[in-house]
């Protein structure tokens, strides 16, 4: 692993990422929980992630991934998947996942929400819109309505409160809130969803989570360029 991420810190949990939305996410997380990490930046355009050193940590050759040196009974531990490295850390740290097994229940829903929602309907708007050299009005069509209903289910749970849950700021604003973003950064298409006037409560929110200190430096970390 040494060989291509050299390790300054081995004592410290090690992220293995890139600046997308769900690499983003793990970053924040290690940010707002104040975890020792060293992060590592995982080119994926030029196929740092299918490379023998990433594989042995994730299987799948997806970012992000950690390695914590100070797993459960003290040994190393690879975690792998944006959502179980959330839940992992969030109880490693004791925070942003609530205690109380009904609002415990629902954090975890709304966060499958954007593992199963959010994080692959946005990410296919984004290839066929922007991305694909073809341009196929189907695909474009089908996830553009896709999104937009996500954006509306989003719309709604947040209406007069700060955060997806009233509980507060949770894992699941953390997983969320990052491809909310990457609508305007990553795929210029705040236009295309009217972002401003149709869904003012998920903007208002996105921003709110944006400007937490830790968020905010989160999102620094192993930047797309």
């Amino acid at each position: 692993m040494t060989s291509k991420w050299p390790i300054q810190y081995p004592d410290r949990i090690q992220l293995y990422s890139l600046g997308t939305p769900n690499g983003q996410k793990v970053a924040i997380a290690l940010e707002e929980m104040a975890l020792p990490y060293e992060a590592h930046r995982v080119d994926i355009m030029a196929g740092d992630q299918f490379t023998d050193e990433f594989v042995a940590i994730n299987p799948n050759s997806k970012i992000p991934a950690i390695v914590d040196p100070n797993g459960p009974g003290g040994e190393s531990i690879s975690v792998f998947e944006s959502g179980a490295i959330l839940i992992y850390l969030a109880e490693k740290s004791g925070q942003y996942l609530p205690t109380d097994p009904a609002a415990r229940s629902e954090c975890l829903q709304w966060l499958f929400f954007q593992v199963g929602g959010v994080g692959p309907m946005f990410g296919q708007f984004g290839h066929f819109y922007k991305y694909a050299k073809e341009k196929i009005p189907y695909g474009i069509n089908r996830y553009q309505t896709e999104v937009k209903r996500l954006l509306g289910v989003l719309e709604t749970q947040l209406q007069g409160q700060d955060y997806l849950l009233k509980e507060g700021y949770t894992i699941a604003d953390i997983a969320t809130f990052p491809w909310v973003g990457a609508l305007d950064w990553g795929y210029g298409a705040v236009e295309v969803f009217q972002l401003q006037q149709d869904f003012p409560n998920v903007m208002s929110w996105c921003e709110r989570c944006r400007q937490r200190p830790a968020a905010a430096r989160g999102l620094e970390v192993t930047k797309l360029t």
